[in-house]
C-alpha cells in the first residue's frame, strides 16, 4: 500500500490568534493519528506561477490513514478553532508507488 502526502497551502492568514490556537490541536492530532510532519513554512524558491505561501506536507503510511486523520473528532476540534482564521486548501495525494 502506498504512502500518502497531506499538503496544506495557506492562501491567507486571517487570524494568527486562531491558526496558534488550531496548531496547538492539530499537531497532537495529526501525529496520535500516524501522521508524520516532514516539512512546514514559506518555500525557500518558487517557479512558474507559484505564489509565496505557507505549505505544510504531512507523510501518512496510506490515503485510509491521512482521511482518517482529517475526519478524527480531534482534528476537528482543531478546525473549529481555526474557524475562519486562515484561508487554505488541503490535498491529500498518494505517492507513487
Amino acid at each position: 500500500m502506498p504512502k500518502a502526502y497531506w499538503i496544506a497551502t495557506y492562501r491567507s492568514i486571517n487570524d494568527p490568534a486562531a491558526l496558534a490556537a488550531y496548531a496547538q490541536l492539530a499537531a497532537p492530532a495529526i501525529q496520535a493519528a500516524g501522521g508524520r510532519f516532514l516539512a512546514r513554512g514559506m518555500p525557500a524558491q518558487i517557479y512558474e506561477a507559484a505564489i509565496q505561501q505557507r505549505v505544510v506536507l504531512i507523510e501518512f503510511d496510506s490515503v485510509a490513514q491521512a482521511t482518517g486523520a482529517h475526519d478524527s473528532p480531534a482534528y476537528q476540534e482543531a478546525l473549529k478553532a481555526l474557524g475562519k482564521g486562515a484561508d487554505r486548501e488541503i490535498r491529500i495525494i498518494e505517492a507513487v508507488a
